[in-house]
């Protein structure tokens, strides 16, 4: 019975190093999915000219669910008009920083609302600084993502250490 329980303390230990873990991993994949997404919001509008809503509901359907439903926000403030606030895009999903997701909110705010040449220098602006933020998730991943599952693992040693 003792085995069993360090057998789940010890996996509980890791579980919760993980989920720790994903959220680097996560964000990090938000913001490279953004950057997809604006490249092709650039290309697009360059040439088809197609409407704002059509290109992103065209966009790729694995990569969609890297946008932590931005995305589904963005077309509903299309649909619904209103303001575009940073908690109408983002919800209540708490993985982006603040600063980061008044860039977002900056980006989105600005799509359709000038000429194709200012949009596409608006866009490419955008995915500067999207870059910088995916470095900057990057490095935090490289720095915090496994440490989180190291320390899960080293914890539930420990559990099972002392427990002994």
């Amino acid at each position: 019975m003792k085995w069993i329980l360090m057998g789940i303390l010890f996996a509980c230990c890791v579980v919760v190093g993980y989920i720790f873990s994903s959220k680097y991993k996560k964000r990090m994949s938000f913001f490279s999915t953004l950057i997809l997404l604006a490249q092709k919001l650039d290309v697009e509008i360059n040439f088809s000219r197609e409407r704002l809503k059509k290109l992103i509901e065209s966009f790729d359907e694995k990569s969609r669910g890297a946008l932590l439903g931005i995305d589904k926000a963005f077309i509903d403030y299309l649909e619904n008009g209103g303001e575009l606030t940073g908690e109408r895009l983002f919800g209540k999903n708490n993985l982006i920083k603040s600063e980061d997701r008044e860039i977002v909110t900056i980006f989105f705010r600005s799509l359709g609302r000038s000429d194709v040449e200012n949009q596409s220098k608006e866009i490419k602006n955008s995915i500067s600084r999207f870059e910088k933020l995916l470095n900057d998730a990057s490095s935090e991943n490289k720095k915090y993502g496994k440490l989180g599952t190291k320390l899960g693992i080293i914890t539930g040693l420990a559990i099972i250490i002392i427990l002994i």
